[in-house]
Parts: structure tokens; sequence; C-alpha cells
């Protein structure tokens, strides 16, 4: 081919001549020199199919040893009948027909094919963000078979029109064009800084156009490596909210924790488990895990020694229940912790309706005994983890909140030595029977999503967030202070529905679209459970130091009149009198008032002859 280009015409060897015996020395000359060469480089031993650039640039470096070789000899010194050119030209042909023929087989025999056999089934997705969290993204999807990107959607209306990294960039305006004509079905979302007002904008304005949206995490999670396709993940309800986390006072957090002995029960749950990573950070001596769940306090154990498998923190993992007084007075004397927080209790709602002596004892007598032991081992800070469900409950579980709350501010009103305080905050996202992982599934299997009440609001916050709150507002107690976290604007349950549906791609089926595709159905409120929730008996709110914590003053019953009050609600409470426990819950908090389904449902329960009368 060198030859041919050099002189136009291809050397006959039927009529012997100058160049043909020049070609013949030539034809010698390139295989004793490349075959050394390419055997000694290990291009026979590349498995093409699954090779990439280092493969290619290995052949380009043997080529380029050959070259000079090859080269040196026919266009540097030169030989009779070979064009001094053909030095030149054929080891650049040889260049492009090695590495054509390694692509080739890349591309005909590797996954490229059939990847490439398959492109037109890949979902169709845009990138939201053409910066570089975007481009990376766009770069670690170019071999999958997942999705295909085909173009970046960006606010900047500079780049509209423009072209990087062979996608074209669009306006965001013209997504619903967009994912009709290019079939898209997913638009992932590439700005992890942003505010989540403007994320929430961009979100609204990704409702109307049917594509299910994906989104990154935060910056500071994505600081750890390069952005990768596992990266993307479904939109979560913190994805939703209209608040922005504030960042933690880092010597609020570390007053009660570091070099102390701490102490956390209920340290397998949703909020007790982060508890337990959030102070392990912060660097105490020794950490206790009370837990009664065998397989809970397995779990958070052994997540926790792999955390601390570098650091000086005792891990003391103690299979205990908060009801056991001998077992908590054991522990508090053996490992003298100076701060408790408890986390154990009794909290969905309907489970402890229809378990009222059984809630009622772990919620309020398991608060109870543990203080005692608290008190009794010398404690400096016990702090309550308490819920919004304990203002004007209409439920066993809130009643028994607020009775617990009302424990640790008789006990500090009477306790010098031991710093009693309670954290009241609303919904935890991803806590066991959060509502969000549930209605996504409900997505997942087609429909209906279901929903006790259309008008029925929630409060929502993270559990980290929350739980660094809760560290924080016990490192400012005083003494039997109500602290009450500021959870933002509450959320109606019906629009996260929607919100979770139409930002999955698909519609809600109504009487405005019948053939929507998934529907939402009314179950009707469930035992105790409330259309609103509050964080506040009284409205006299005084700030704190943080600006998300504030501070309640509610009334309590003094320990004198409180001790003997509760001793025979645990009368009643060994009973199982659900009639006189509810009687009695509802003179000792102020504000129960359980509903008539509730009320109903327990004279049912008489009649089928459940409960037992208690003699008092």
């Amino acid at each position: 081919m060198a030859y041919y280009l050099r002189l136009g015409d291809f050397i006959s060897f039927t009529h012997p001549s100058e160049w043909s015996q020049g070609l013949l020395k030539a034809i010698a000359v390139a295989v004793c020199t490349a075959l050394p060469i390419f055997i000694t480089s290990g291009l026979y031993r590349a498995i093409f199919r699954y090779s990439g650039w280092p493969a290619l640039l290995a052949v380009a470096r043997a080529v380029g040893v050959y070259g000079l070789l090859y080269a040196s000899i026919f266009t540097a010194i030169g030989v009779a009948g070979v064009p001094r050119t053909v030095g030149i030209i054929q080891p650049i042909l040889l260049l492009l027909f090695v590495g054509a023929s390694r692509a080739l087989a890349r591309v005909w025999l590797g996954d490229q094919y059939i990847g490439i056999l398959k492109q037109a089934s890949r979902p169709k997705v845009l990138v939201y963000g053409a910066g570089t969290t975007g481009r990376q993204l766009v770069a670690a999807m170019a071999n999958s078979h997942e999705m295909q990107v085909v173009g970046f959607l960006d606010d900047d209306d500079r780049l509209h029109g423009h072209v990087l990294n062979g996608q074209p960039i669009y306006n965001p305006s013209d997504l619903v064009n967009l994912a009709s004509t290019l079939h898209v079905s997913d638009v992932l979302l590439a700005m992890p800084s942003i505010g989540r007002k403007r994320r929430n904008e961009i979100l609204a304005q990704m409702r109307t156009a049917r594509v299910s949206v994906r989104t990154l995490p935060s910056m500071t999670d994505l600081a750890k490596g390069k952005v990768s396709i596992s990266d993307v993940r479904e939109l979560d309800i913190d994805d939703l909210l209209g608040r922005e986390p504030v960042m933690p006072n880092h010597i609020l957090l570390s007053k009660n924790v570091v070099g102390k002995v701490v102490l956390v029960t209920g340290a397998g749950g949703s909020i007790g488990s982060e508890l337990c990573r959030q102070i392990l950070a912060v660097g105490p001596a020794k950490l206790l895990l009370i837990e009664q769940s065998e397989f809970a306090l397995y779990a958070i154990h052994q997540e926790l020694e792999e955390k601390s498998a570098e650091g000086h923190t005792v891990l003391v993992p103690l299979l205990a229940s908060v009801q056991d007084e001998d077992r908590m007075r054991e522990i508090m004397s053996t490992w003298r912790p100076e701060t408790v927080y408890h986390a154990a209790a009794y909290k969905h709602v309907p489970l402890v309706e229809h378990n009222p002596a059984a809630g009622i004892k772990n919620n309020v007598l398991g608060t109870l005994r543990t203080a005692q032991a608290a008190v009794d081992s010398g404690v400096t800070d016990f702090v309550l983890i308490s819920t919004d469900k304990a203002v004007r409950p209409t439920n066993i579980m809130g009643a028994s909140k607020r009775l617990a709350e009302m424990v640790l501010q008789a006990l500090a009103a009477t306790s010098s030595q031991t710093k009693f305080s309670m954290v009241r905050f609303g919904n935890v996202l991803g806590s066991s029977g959060s509502v969000v992982p549930r209605f996504r599934q409900q997505i997942r299997d087609g429909g209906p999503i279901t929903l006790t009440h259309p008008d029925i609001t929630r409060y929502f916050m993270t559990i980290p967030e929350a739980s660094q709150l809760v560290i924080q507002a016990g490192a400012m107690a005083q003494g039997g202070d109500v602290f009450v976290l500021d959870m933002g604007q509450s959320v109606k349950i019906m629009d996260l529905a929607r919100r979770m549906v139409e930002l999955s791609g698909l519609t809600v089926k109504d009487e405005h679209n019948p053939e929507g595709d998934i529907a939402i159905e009314i179950t009707g409120l469930r035992p105790g459970e409330k259309l609103y929730e509050e964080l506040l008996i009284g409205d006299n709110p005084k700030p704190t130091l943080h600006s998300r914590i504030m501070k309640a003053h509610e009334e309590f019953i003094p320990w004198e009149k409180l001790e003997s009050r509760l001793h025979a609600l645990e009368i009643a409470l060994n009973a199982n009198d659900v009639t006189v426990i509810r009687i009695m819950l509802s003179e000792l908090v102020t504000g129960y008032q359980p509903n008539q389904d509730i009320v109903d449902w327990v004279y049912l329960e008489q009649e089928a002859g459940q409960t037992v009368s208690a003699n008092l």
C-alpha cells in the first residue's frame, strides 16, 4: 500500500524490476522488525474484545518504536529500490491498520456490540446541570447498558444550543417537548450544591413533563470520590422539603459527649442508632448501647465497631429492657454513665393503641425506672427523646410520652444533681414505618397509594439532623427543660403522594384523570391518629442559643402528688384494665381526649371478654 501511494501503481512480480526487488526487501525488513517488537510489547497477549484506550496506546507505542527503526533504515540510510518516503508512509499505515483491527475486534466481539444492538431499547435520559458533576456523570455513563444520555439541561441560557462532550444542551423550559420528541424517561439532577428552595423549583417545573427524576447525593458525600452511576438515587422526601438544614454547633455537640461515658437506650432503633453514630463521631470515652432486641443490638454494635476501629471509644453492648429496674440499676452502678439519651419507646400509634398496657409500661414506667437509676448513679445529664404527638394527644402513644415528660419534669424539680430535659420533634425520615418508603413501594407495585385522610399533615426532619439537634439541646439543659425542634412547615401528605407519583414519571388516577397510572385510596384515620400534629401545648416558646431549638414552658404535677398516682396507674396496668387505664391517663395528661373510634373499640373489647377489671 505504501508503494502504491508513492508510485501510483501496484508493483508486478511477473516482470522483475528494481522496484519489485526493493518491495521484497521492504516486506522482509518490516516482518522481521515488527514481529519481535509486537511480541515483546505484549500485543498478542491482550484480549481486545475487552480492551480500551490503554491497549490502543500500547499499539501506538509498539508501532512508534518500529517506525523509528524502519524509517532509519529506508529513509535515513536508504536502500536501492525502496523510495525514501516508504519508510515513513508504511509505519503510518501499519499503525492505522493494526489499531483499527483491534478496535474492530472490541466493537464486534465485545460488550459494545451488544450495547449498540440494544441501544434503541435503553431508556433515554437528560442530565440537569452541565457543570463538573454533570460532565463526570455523563462520562461515567458512557458504557452503561442501563441508560442512554441524550443531552444536558442547564439554566444558563448562554449554553443553550451548544454541544458539550458530544451532547447538546437544552433549555429546561423545553422539557415537556423534549420528553415527547426524544422519548426521555428520566432526568438526572446533577446539581448537588444547589439550595433546597431552588431544588424544589426545579422539581415543580418537572412535574408536568411525565419523567422520572433522580438525583445525586450532597457535595459532602461526593467529595470522597468521582461521580459514578451508582451514586444516582431516587428522590427522598428530604429532596422535597422546603427547609434548609443548619450546620451543628460543635461546642454544643461535644459538651456532654467528648471524653465521657455516654449511655443510649433503644440503641437499635431509628433515632437511637443515629444518636449512637453521631455520638461516636464526637468521641466519647465509652458508649453504652442498651437494647432489648438482640438482632438490633448486634446490628448497631457491628456497624459502630467498624467505624471505631481506629478510635479510642469503648463500645459496650448491653441486652436489657428499660422496664427492668434491677437491670438498669446494675448497668448504671457498674458503668457510671455521665450522660444518658433515653430513646427507648414504643412509638407506632395503632400498635400502642391496641396494646395500651404494654405501651404505657414501656414509655412511662420504663422512663421512670431508667431516670431513678440515673439519679441514684449520679448521672449528670438525662435527655428524653419525645414526640409532637405528646401535645394534646388523642392516642395512648402520645399520652404516654407526655406523661413520661411530666415524670422527668417532676423529678427535675426534686433532684439537684441530674439535669433532666426532653426534646420534642415530629416525624423523622427513613424511620421504621415511615410513609415515604411505603409510598415508593406502592408506586412500584402499580398502586394504589393508601392514605388515611386527604387533609392529614405531618412535620418531617431527617434522622441525622434530628439526632444532632437532640445532642445540642441536651447540652443547653438546666433541669426540667422541654425543648422543641423547629420542624419547618408541615407537609400535606396528599400533596406529598402526588409529587412522588409525578416525579416518578407517572400520573395520578382520579376523577379528573381516569386514565392515570396510580390511584390514591383513602382508608380512613387509624385508631388514635390525628389530622394535624402540634409541637407546643402553650404559645410561649423561648429562643435558645440554637436557631432551630426552642424552649417550651409546660405545666406538670409535682412529684409528691404524681408518685402515688403513678403507683395506682401501675396497678391498673398490671391488671390490664383498659377502661381504668384510659380514665387515669385522661386525668393525668392535660388535653388527652381519645377519639370516639377508640372508645367504641374499647367497649367492643370489653364485651369480648378481653379485659380484666381492677379493684383500685
